[in-house]
């Protein structure tokens, strides 16, 4: 479809060809010598005012300059084909009205009545017709240049007042272009070359060359990795473990220490590369229900995966197994919607800015309960809060064994809802109180209920031994519990135990 003629339609007054052919008036014996030819008509036609009973021509103007090359062509046919129809030889008499000179369109010219001889023409017309001819096609042609330019401009003007166009315009992307810091893209393209998937393989006659996949991060500069232990259990005795940077370079790694109570292990690789990046460590005891959360791992294999989320609670009691029938760990969590399946765990959870905060190590699945199933995420993930992470991690460097504070008292397990009770006798018919410990010395007793540790409420036993975890060795605490229906309050100050048992 041509752009010139579109949405420009032809006026209703454009003057037509008659119907039937005007009757001519009498010829004159000779033809005059300024007797006006065919194509010179074109010349009166166009210099000729109209009469008040006809409308003016309309005025040339770009948007509608298809009207006028139209009418700069159109006289020359009208006026061309009365010459050769044929009229009655009565009507060769009548005499032209006298008004016909000044009306609407113009009348045609002279010719000769029906079946008289037609007068010599002029021995010039046809280069002079030929001449009209050639110049209402150039003025045609200049009109329609002019046409293709104004629509050009009229569709700029209009483009630019925000009219859509189905032109698309392509173009690259500035070789400058960069995230802005605090987007998830900028965070994760700084975090992931420090992130790396592990891969644990049993050892022994049973179960050999069995393991799993999971996540750790980078430590420190010395090459030493923080995980979950429930990731690197199953080749703590005899098997072998891998880890794979992002850039696809793997290194072998040995367990530095395991605690398995906070589900924390560190590794450390053998031939460890120059230029580690550790990544940061935040404050976990600042961080805010809503605070926007990044989690990085490989789940069901899948490395350096990114995942979005926030922070949905914090001091979420959580119990979770090893996945070998192992001692449960208990943690005093930070909970987060971010996608975490098996596999992220051991990896770290960051803030906006790229610090991490909590190593993801559960997930509440629909079928199983806590801890690291086939189950996919269903937005209930956990992860160990930084701040007793890197204790346990410190530790384990230190000594290669974790350091648990305790209060010296045995709580039920099972029950929950009304707080932690302290059970009626330990393990192997042990007192449930140890003498002259902590618990003792607070004047703790058996049957008493614990309802609040330092400013947290209780309702459990895990939730007890969640909080006490997060403290260390000789802090004083704050305890409240009932006797005999009576709430009371008293300080302890934690002990410790060394190593698992």
């Amino acid at each position: 479809m041509s752009t010139e003629n579109e949405g420009t339609a032809v006026p209703a007054d454009h003057p037509a060809a008659p119907s039937t052919p005007t009757t001519p008036p009498t010829p004159p014996t000779a033809p005059p010598a300024s007797a006006p030819t065919p194509a010179a008509a074109d010349a009166p036609t166009a210099a000729q005012p109209p009469t008040a009973a006809q409308p003016p021509a309309p005025e040339a103007a770009p948007a509608h300059a298809p009207d006028a090359a139209h009418a700069a062509h159109t006289p020359a046919h009208t006026a061309h084909t009365p010459a050769h129809a044929p009229a009655p030889e009565s009507a060769a008499s009548t005499p032209a009205p006298a008004a016909a000179g000044a009306g609407w369109p113009p009348p045609p010219p002279t010719v000769p009545a029906w079946g008289a001889s037609l007068p010599p023409a002029a021995p010039q017309a046809p280069r002079r017709r030929t001449g009209g001819l050639v110049a209402a096609v150039l003025v045609a042609a200049l009109v329609a240049g002019g046409i293709g330019g104004g629509i050009g401009y009229w569709a700029a003007q209009r483009g630019d007042d925000g009219v859509s166009s189905t032109t698309v315009s392509s173009g690259e992307a500035p070789a400058s272009f960069k995230r802005e810091p605090g987007t998830v893209a900028a965070v994760a393209a700084t975090a992931l070359p420090s992130v790396v998937t592990i891969q644990a393989k049993s050892g022994g006659s049973q179960g050999e060359g069995e393991g799993g996949t999971g996540t750790g991060f980078v430590y420190d500069q010395e090459g030493h990795i923080v995980t979950n232990n429930h990731v690197v259990a199953s080749a703590a005795d005899g098997g072998t473990l891998s880890v794979t940077f992002p850039d696809g370079k793997s290194y072998d790694a040995e367990v530095v220490g395991r605690a398995e109570g906070y589900d924390v292990a560190v590794l450390k690789l053998t031939n460890a590369p120059k230029g580690l990046k550790p990544l940061p460590l935040g404050d976990s005891d600042k961080v805010a229900v809503g605070d926007s959360t990044i989690a990085i791992g490989a789940p069901f294999g899948l490395s350096n995966t990114v995942t979005t989320g926030i922070i949905s609670a914090k001091n979420r009691p959580v119990a979770s197994g090893d996945g070998s029938g192992g001692s449960n760990s208990y943690m005093s969590a930070l909970q987060t919607d971010a996608s975490i399946n098996p596999g992220n765990s051991g990896g770290p959870l960051l803030d906006a800015s790229g610090a991490v905060i909590g190593i993801n190590s559960a997930i509440q699945s629909t079928g199983s309960g806590f801890g690291q199933t086939q189950a996919g995420s269903i937005g209930l993930g956990f992860a160990i809060p930084v701040n007793q992470a890197k204790n346990v991690a410190q530790q384990l460097i230190r000594t290669g064994k974790p350091v648990y504070p305790v209060i010296g008292a045995t709580v039920n397990m099972q029950e929950q809802g009304e707080g932690a009770t302290i059970a009626s006798q330990g393990s192997g018919g042990t007192p449930s109180v140890t003498p002259d410990g902590p618990a003792a010395k607070a004047g703790l007793k058996a049957g008493d209920v614990i309802t609040g540790f330092g400013g947290h409420q209780i309702d459990s036993g895990p939730s007890l031994i969640s909080e006490i975890w997060t403290h260390k060795p000789g802090d004083q605490v704050k305890i409240t519990y009932e006797r005999d229906g009576k709430t009371s309050t008293a300080t302890v100050t934690l002990g410790e135990r060394t190593g698992d048992s």
